[in-house]
């Protein structure tokens, strides 16, 4: 597929569209939440490419996570430029390394050690230190700042002093830094290197051997980085040592999403890009094409209240007008996850599927009693597995037996849907959902290969399997099954129709550790990162008391002071005749605040949905729901790449339904095949 230099700029915004056409020089793009920040990047390079400002196998695309790095060389295929490269910091390096170690070091590059427990445990031994589970973890996690923050153990106590960083609970600063030396010790012992000695090495052949580095700097000469608020001093080191000196690189991020201070990120690198790179631009992208504009007034009311705000950006929603935040303060735990519940089924009854929801806590131990509640209620959770997806024997046995289908004579007589779902029925797939047990999970695994299927581009089985493989080196795990229950951290880059935000209280939401006013600051950022998961709705809470009948000693979180209303809305439910749903108040301010045109338009799109729900057997929000028919009505695209940006539009819809809509939007009438299969 080639896509010309127009069609790529037709399918972005103004914001965007400085960001894509800027192809030559430094440039840093401040992007803040829900903006589209991948999608400006991507386009950017395919632009460059079009008009001929670079090579895109000269390009080097840098991400954080290794799906980041899989969605993004996605979207290059899909935009005609397949050859740009895109992989996370370890990954580029790692690559690298093992090209030019056999020649300028000597042999295979060193086993990497998956996890730095045992190297910690034998390092502690040697040293007479009694370390237990928790504290090898917190050894571990210090090991890796020292690290990446190029901090050695002779400098290491200085420098823990000067950041007022503590080491870990019953070790000394000394003996942290003898530790640091011994754990280098072990492991060379061993012959292995651990995964910050992969960018430590390059870095050093890129430093030592002249003939490494203009080998590099040959091959990759224009950068991008995402995610620069995440960068630590070792990765930006190694980004100095690809660019030697030149200055062709695009770093993208968001100040008020730095929430890995701990591990060494800094958002100084982002801010301070203009005064390493002179001649620089600085853009932002402000449009957040993911929340309504009240979930984005409580997000940029947190972030004006920061003490250092310097380089956040303040958003403005390109979505319509939806509920109001909620705030709930509860007398206990328990009361929180009941009322929490109480309002998920509400939303399922509503038509919000259940992995469109989500529950954001800031500890793991939060989780417990809402698991409880939420299963005593028969709301499904998305279940947590800790063996990686591709690695499990039910998806390995499935690949295996695609993989075997996909060579027989037979395999293209079926769509590749159903060509998948006649492989795995008998592995353990059927329309219904098991309940309980391995059975659930076998099936949860099995659904989530033919839900790929169904979104797939490939053409047969052969070319599925293809991205299969491909899902699997960069470890791309399907989307969960359920309501999702997670760690604010792990939620970043995600987002949910409705999010609850809990244990928004002193001591949980900022944690009890953050003592010091940057501690501080970060928990205000990863607050920030809960609220502007959310896209329709969202529901803060905090509880009074831990446990029922308890001394309500908490108070609700000073983060929230100016935005919490004066009186917090009773926690008790309204009763049932007085409940309006939030798709009938919205369908009712839509009403009231758009042109007559607009709607009849939305009229006219809900009368073509219910009758081709009814043709394909289906509920009427599997083909849209009210919300995007809305943001059709309101836009009135006149082609596919227009209608493709509205949220709720993915590949698949726009295939089997994009011709139909656009009809009715140029007021053609379009009649449902009803004979046609579902």
């Amino acid at each position: 597929m080639t896509t010309t230099p127009d069609e790529i700029l037709d399918a972005l915004d103004p914001d965007q569209r400085a960001v894509a056409t800027r192809v030559a020089g430094p440039l840093a793009v401040l992007a803040g939440a829900g903006t589209g920040k991948t999608r400006a990047i991507t386009y950017r390079i395919a632009y460059g490419a079009a008009v001929g400002a670079y090579d895109p196998s000269n390009v080097l695309a840098v991400t954080f996570t290794k799906r980041a790095a899989y969605e993004m060389r996605h979207r290059l295929a899909a935009l005609g430029v397949p050859r740009a490269q895109a992989h996370t910091f370890h990954a580029a390096a790692l690559r690298q390394l093992r090209y030019f170690w056999p020649t300028y070091i000597g042999g295979p590059v060193p086993d990497i050690v998956p996890h730095k427990a045992s190297l910690v445990y034998a390092a502690g031994a040697r040293l007479g230190i009694g370390v237990d589970k928790a504290l090898v973890r917190d050894l571990a996690a210090e090991i890796e700042w020292s690290k990446v923050s190029l901090v050695d153990a002779a400098h290491y106590p200085e420098r823990a002093r000067s950041l007022g960083r503590q080491a870990p609970a019953g070790v000394s600063e000394q003996d942290m830094a003898r530790l640091l030396d011994v754990y280098e010790e072990v492991k060379a012992e061993r012959g292995v290197i651990d995964f910050e000695d992969v960018l430590t090495h390059m870095c050093g052949l890129l430093q030592e051997r002249p003939e490494v580095a203009s080998a590099v700097r040959a091959q990759y000469r224009h950068f991008v980085v995402d995610e620069f608020q995440d960068v630590n001093l070792l990765q930006h080191r190694l980004l100095d040592l690809w660019l030697g000196g030149r200055h062709d690189v695009c770093v993208v991020g968001d100040v008020a999403q730095t929430i890995y201070s701990f591990t060494g990120a800094t958002p100084e690198f982002l801010t301070g890009f203009a005064r390493r790179h002179p001649g620089a631009a600085v853009l932002e992208l402000v449009r957040d094409y993911r929340s309504t504009p009240q979930i984005v007034s409580v997000a940029n009311s947190l972030m004006a209240l920061s003490r250092r705000a310097s380089g956040t950006v303040r958003l403005v929603s390109q979505n319509d007008s939806g509920p109001a935040v909620a705030f709930r303060a509860h007398g206990d735990d328990r009361a929180e996850a009941e009322a929490v519940a109480s309002r998920i089924r509400e939303l399922l009854a509503e038509g919000v599927e259940a992995s469109r929801i989500a529950v954001l806590i800031r500890m793991n131990s939060q989780s417990q009693i809402l698991e409880e509640v939420l299963s005593s209620r028969q709301i499904p959770v998305a279940m947590t597995n800790s063996t990686p997806f591709f690695r499990r024997e039910d998806v390995r046995s499935a690949v295996a037996a695609l993989r075997a289908a996909s060579i027989a004579p037979d395999e293209a007589a079926s769509p590749l849907d159903q060509a998948v779902v006649d492989v795995l029925s008998p592995m353990g797939w059927s329309p219904e959902m098991p309940v309980g047990g391995a059975a659930q999970e076998r099936w949860a695994d099995l659904n989530a290969i033919i839900q790929w299927a169904q979104d797939s581009n490939a053409d047969d089985l052969a070319g599925f399997v293809a991205e299969l493989s491909d899902r699997a080196q960069y470890q791309v795990e399907p989307d969960q099954f359920g309501v999702e229950l997670t760690t604010i951290h792990a939620a970043k880059g995600l987002e949910w129709d409705a999010v609850f935000v809990i244990g928004a209280a002193e001591g949980l939401l900022p944690i009890s550790y953050a003592k010091t006013p940057e501690a501080r600051e970060e928990e205000r950022r990863l607050l920030y990162v809960a609220i502007t998961r959310a896209r329709r709705v969202l529901e803060i809470s905090w509880a009074r008391a831990r446990s029922e009948g308890g001394r309500g000693s908490r108070r609700r979180s000073r983060l929230l002071d100016g935005i919490w209303p004066e009186e917090a809305p009773s926690p008790a439910a309204p009763p049932a005749h007085a409940r309006k749903t939030t798709t009938r108040a919205a369908n009712r301010e839509f009403e009231e605040t758009q042109s007559a045109q607009t709607i009849d338009l939305f009229a006219r799109l809900r009368a073509w949905r219910l009758a081709e729900s009814k043709a394909r057997s289906v509920p009427p929000y599997a083909v849209f729901s009210d919300r995007t028919l809305r943001d059709i009505a309101i836009v009135a695209p006149k082609t596919l790449t227009q209608m493709r940006v509205i949220s709720g539009v993915g590949q698949v819809k726009i295939d089997r339904h994009g011709p139909a809509v656009l009809a009715i939007v140029r007021g053609e009438e379009v009649v449902v095949d009803e004979d046609e299969p579902a």
